[in-house]
């Protein structure tokens, strides 16, 4: 007989973009180890199918858009009125543009609406987290990043830089809030399956994780949202108490990699 040990008994998490991908993986995670979760995100039905799968007594749904600085500061706000505090921002929400080739070819408002959400968003997130976690003198702030936080040619342009403006942030925010106890962290995954993938790519499920296997470093296994909201787990618990500015990559080496000198390239069977 095992026991699940509730790494997060007693913590309250908000997740912003939590109503699918890797922030609904996270929320569900989150609450099977005793959290008490709030789930934003513009999402309504889905966000509300979140809550309703974890259960009303131990989550709530709140509608925002984090580019809009009433939406976030009025988030946190009935996050620390309904249960009391806010002890991890999980700052998730985040979108693509559209997938073009050539910068000639890229359009100033989707480069702008990507920064907008991806970085601004982020921003706003650990501004109004850190608003109740300074005076609590405790908390742990992380956000989603990608490996596009430190490579380039992964993704768009637009995604690139705001992927690096959010690995920038997550350090000197650690740099500022170290001496209130607060831990700020991101995670960097590789591709994996999620609505905002898929959609970007055009690919179904299995296609897209045939594709992204055959381009991984690490062979043998796929990544899963569930990787992701693992090591989100990890870094926002006590196994992790004096980890912060961490870029915590979950891409199986991929990033590491130069391809340009195609070494160590065993024969089929060796």
């Amino acid at each position: 007989m095992s026991l699940t040990i509730c790494r997060l008994e007693g913590k309250v998490a908000l997740i912003t973009g939590g109503a699918s991908g890797i922030g609904e993986c996270t929320a569900k995670l989150f609450a099977e180890h005793g959290a008490k979760i709030v789930i934003v995100d513009m999402q309504d039905e889905l966000g509300q199918a979140v809550c309703e799968a974890i259960g009303s007594s131990n989550s709530i749904y709140i509608h925002c858009d984090v580019t809009n600085e009433e939406d976030v500061k009025n988030a946190v706000n009935i996050a620390v009125t309904t249960y009391g505090k806010l002890d991890i921002m999980f700052c998730n929400a985040g979108i693509l543009d559209p997938n073009k080739q050539s910068i000639i070819d890229n359009e100033k408002s989707d480069f702008e609406r990507v920064l907008s959400v991806n970085v601004t968003g982020v921003f706003l997130s650990m501004k109004h987290a850190a608003r109740v976690m300074v005076p609590a003198r405790a908390g742990s702030i992380i956000s989603t990043a990608s490996i596009s936080s430190n490579i380039g040619g992964a993704a768009s342009h637009a995604y690139c830089c705001a992927k690096h403006a959010v690995a920038g942030l997550t350090k000197n925010l650690a740099v500022e809030l170290g001496q209130f106890g607060i831990r700020v962290n991101c995670l960097s995954p590789y591709a994996m399956v999620t609505p905002l993938t898929t959609s970007f790519l055009g690919l179904d499920g299995e296609a897209l994780e045939n594709v992204m296997n055959q381009l991984s470093n690490l062979k043998g296994v796929t990544l899963k949202t569930d990787d992701v909201a693992k090591a989100a787990l990890f870094l926002v618990s006590d196994e992790a108490k004096y980890i912060s500015g961490h870029n915590l990559f979950i891409d199986g080496g991929f990033s590491i990699v130069n391809p340009s000198f195609n070494m160590y390239k065993y024969p089929e069977n060796p």
